[in-house]
């Protein structure tokens, strides 16, 4: 199991499959690239990215503001009804703002950024430990777990784990904060083994209630927005967990759970999930915890072994993931070597394919794989794809629009929506993508955008639907081909990756 993949299978399609999956996709030059390296030099391009400058800058308003908090709790004491009623509105308007912004900010690092894999990771870590902003309820805190998962994405499991426990996101999403001796929360707790490490079937109710003991004292500064441990709140006494006693703190139960031979197998099983897009035979999850073990429980010497294995590279592997709405959404725009939609439009779309970033429907994240395809999301997917391609949106109402982008924004959004019919964006630009010869040549255009969208070739029928609108054009204008585009992107092959 997991012997690397030989040179003589390394090709253009196998590098296709490295950049879609390890990343989010790109044009035919940049599969060229890769296809051009050796496997291990492909696979290094994206695992080993410490040493590429990372130079996109965070939001402004990332940063820790403990003169804001303080002002904001001080005003609360002293104003009246009224005032307390607008300086709840100011806020709400000031943290809506910042959410628009972080979603952009996000996208952008995933369409732009240097780090492709890094991102990858992040939105893996993201619907791992799924935390919503809808309780959380500061998009400072959700920025700074974001940036919690960035710094962590490819390290070592002990440290994430720990640091996600002491994040202060997960610290309000699961209760931890609330927790004290006399009464502890079990929350995180249970979620850390049910979800985060080991698995239903792997640990016990008295395992829960005595870890939950064990993490009294990890506690929250509101204040100073960051983790705090509270030594008075803290329970001292012994507790026995996975058949071990002793006087167990909250960073010795993390180093038992990473101790325990399942928590390898669970997160590695999860991490083959995600790129691979298949849960793995036991007998590969295995192989895959073995070499997890070997590297330390360190992620990146795992997705070296994981991105060159022969078994990654199976035709049952190869085009069979669903791509996710993020995937589809940042993905069509590195195949069109396009800009996205300015970010209020850019949530909107991956919201009506069922992604919001930053509020995942409950602490187990998304489903994936099938579950993004229904016939709402499906028939949405083909409207949406005429957004993107065009780079306008059609007239809404201000109702309308308030929903497409999830309800953010209040009266901007609203005024924003009056003047919709004006807003316009990048869209494709046909002659970057299109050469002459391509478009004077209508076989051979069609060939070349199936190259480009799919890394294959549609199924007959769809083929010959294309071929008969192009045949249908006596000569082919730029809306003609961005018609051809939508209808692969509205196929069951653009689908998948």
């Amino acid at each position: 199991m997991l012997k690397p993949v030989s040179s003589r299978h390394w090709n253009y399609d196998a590098a296709a499959h490295l950049l879609n999956r390890a990343g989010f996709g790109g044009p035919p030059d940049e599969i060229k690239k890769l296809a051009a390296l050796t496997p291990e030099a492909a696979v290094a391009h994206f695992v080993d990215y410490d040493d590429i400058p990372d130079n996109i800058p965070n939001p402004a308003w990332a940063q820790p503001n403990p003169d804001e908090v303080r002002k904001y709790q001080q005003a609360r004491k002293t104003a009246t009804p009224e005032e307390l009623r607008k300086l709840q509105q100011e806020e709400n308007r000031l943290q809506q703002q910042r959410l628009v912004e972080l979603r952009g900010w996000w996208l952008d690092r995933m369409l732009h950024g240097p780090r492709p894999l890094q991102e990858k990771m992040v939105l893996f870590w993201h619907g791992h430990f799924a935390t919503s902003v809808e309780k959380v309820r500061n998009p400072y805190f959700m920025w700074r777990q974001n940036d919690v998962f960035r710094r962590h994405a490819t390290g070592n499991w002990l440290l994430l784990l720990t640091a996600v426990g002491k994040d202060p996101a997960m610290l309000i999403w699961l209760d931890q904060a609330q927790s004290r001796r006399q009464h502890p929360n079990e929350n995180f707790a249970r979620e850390v083994m049910e979800l985060f490490a080991l698995g239903e079937g792997h640990y016990t109710e008295h395992d829960i209630t005595e870890a939950a003991r064990a993490l009294t004292g990890w506690s929250l500064d509101f204040q100073n927005q960051e983790f705090i441990y509270r030594p008075f709140i803290h329970d001292e006494g012994d507790k026995t967990i996975f058949g071990h006693t002793g006087d167990f703190n909250g960073d010795d139960f993390m180093e038992l759970i990473i101790a325990n031979p399942q928590s390898a197998r669970f997160i590695t099983g999860k991490l083959w999930e995600f790129f691979a897009g298949e849960l793995p035979s036991p007998k590969l999850n295995d192989a895959l915890a073995d070499a997890f073990r070997k590297g330390g429980n360190n992620f990146k010497p795992f997705l070296h072994t994981m991105f060159l294995s022969q078994e990654f590279y199976d035709a049952s592997v190869v085009r069979n993931q669903v791509k996710s709405p993020v995937q589809w959404l940042v993905g069509t725009a590195r195949l069109l070597e396009c800009e996205l939609p300015p970010p209020l439009v850019s949530f909107g779309i991956i919201r009506s394919l069922g992604q919001d970033l930053f509020a995942p429907p409950n602490v187990k994240g998304w489903d994936g794989g099938m579950s993004w395809i229904t016939t709402n999301t499906l028939l949405t997917r083909y409207n949406e794809a005429s957004t993107l391609l065009t780079g306008t949106l059609e007239p809404l109402s201000a109702g309308d629009f308030a929903r497409r982008a999830g309800g953010q924004g209040g009266e901007a959004v609203k005024r924003l929506a009056e003047r919709i019919e004006r807003v316009r964006f990048g869209g494709v630009n046909i002659n970057k993508i299109v050469t002459p010869e391509a478009r004077a040549d209508k076989p051979a255009l069609a060939a070349m955008l199936q190259h480009r969208l799919l890394q294959t070739t549609l199924k007959p029928d769809k083929q010959k639907a294309l071929r008969e609108f192009l045949d249908s054009k006596p000569q082919l204008s730029d809306a003609d081909i961005l018609t051809a585009i939508r209808l692969i992107m509205a196929t069951p092959e653009y689908q998948i990756a």
